[in-house]
């Protein structure tokens, strides 16, 4: 258990020390991050993660975002609307900031040396560690799915994903730690064994409010309460009022005995900047009614400007679709620099 604690602590000193230095030299990092396109993105994604990667990418950090679509396949038999969700994904993305100029968004798919660095790091992997990564077993548990070699091996291909372009910071929750870990392991054991090439990345911890589903539970498209970012305002109005909250007249913030209310409150004090007591003393016995009737009006007005760009790009499929083609021609470039110095290392050169 001290270990467990130990790395995290270390983990978190590490995310510290990055963060205070992003802002003097942002030139030093190169950030991976990503999303599988397994429906569409939410408002739990866009404070989760996006808004923090437009950030990072404002200030100047390089930023490079996989689009996992071969990661559907961990755990789905089926990639019927992956097209679909691909497309709108990257919609989601540029309407919420992310400057295609400034920032590669790319599909695992796309891009054949990223995949090729699979069995080289394979072989730096034991089986009993792929095992024993928590996130493995909890995506398995999560999905009820057979544990397929694809999902076995996640976190190698996520090592994939951070190495190929040289990734040194990861924006990642605690929960994700253990698959930065394993990154840095395979890049260290390359490192010694053949040739040093590969930085050792980062976790840089978000200290983002997870935000609640529209039913207390964590902020799903699976559970069927999420609001996602492509919602009209209408849909979004309809899935509020649909929500669950209990009896009690005088709204009060207390995610424990009232999770539906509590979750309500703090979706609302995420698009306002207020905090939860404050909007729930404001509502005080108004009621139920009241306080969806405010986090509907809270909700549509932060999205507002990102659903009217939204639309302006929709407009444009040829955009959207020129936007893809060059952030997978730019990987490739990558990939194919990197994946021959790995040859180089492993004197596989011929």
């Amino acid at each position: 258990m001290a270990h467990v604690s130990d790395t995290f602590l270390a983990s978190q000193r590490r995310s510290d020390e990055i963060r205070a230095d992003l802002a003097v030299h942002p030139e030093k990092y190169i950030m991976l991050t990503g999303d599988r396109p397994t429906g569409r993105l939410h408002l739990g994604h866009y404070f989760g993660t996006i808004a923090q990667r437009v950030a990072l990418q404002n200030a100047g950090i390089t930023t490079r975002i996989v689009i996992a679509d071969y990661q559907v396949i961990t755990d789905r038999d089926t990639t019927e609307h992956i097209a679909d969700n691909v497309y709108s994904m990257v919609l989601d993305y540029l309407a919420c900031g992310i400057d295609p100029e400034r920032t590669i968004i790319f599909t695992h798919s796309a891009v054949p040396a990223l995949n090729q660095l699979m069995l080289p790091f394979l072989s730096l992997v034991s089986e009993s560690e792929l095992h024993r990564n928590p996130t493995v077993k909890s995506e398995q548990e999560a999905s009820g799915h057979t544990l397929t070699g694809l999902l076995l091996t996640y976190p190698v291909h996520q090592a994939c994903d951070i190495l190929f372009c040289k990734g040194n910071i990861v924006p990642v929750g605690k929960d994700q730690l253990p698959h930065i870990e394993q990154t840095r392991q395979i890049a260290r054991r390359f490192n010694d064994r053949y040739a040093p090439v590969f930085p050792e990345p980062a976790g840089l911890l978000t200290d983002a409010v997870e935000i609640p589903g529209l039913d207390g539970r964590k902020m799903s498209k699976s559970y069927g309460n999420a609001i996602a970012l492509s919602a009209t305002e209408e849909e979004t109005a309809k899935l509020i009022k649909k929500s669950r909250t209990d009896s009690e007249r005088k709204i009060t913030f207390d995610p424990d005995n009232r999770p539906g209310v509590s979750a309500l409150l703090t979706t609302a004090a995420l698009c306002t900047g207020r905090t939860e007591e404050d909007i729930a003393e404001e509502i005080g016995e108004s009621g139920s009614g009241a306080l969806k009737a405010y986090v509907t009006e809270s909700v549509n007005a932060y999205l507002a400007p990102i659903r009217e760009k939204r639309a302006q790009l929709e407009a444009n499929a040829g955009y959207i679709l020129e936007v893809l083609h060059e952030g997978n021609r730019r990987a490739n470039e990558i990939a194919e620099v990197t994946l021959q110095e790995v040859r180089e290392a492993m004197g596989m050169v011929y």
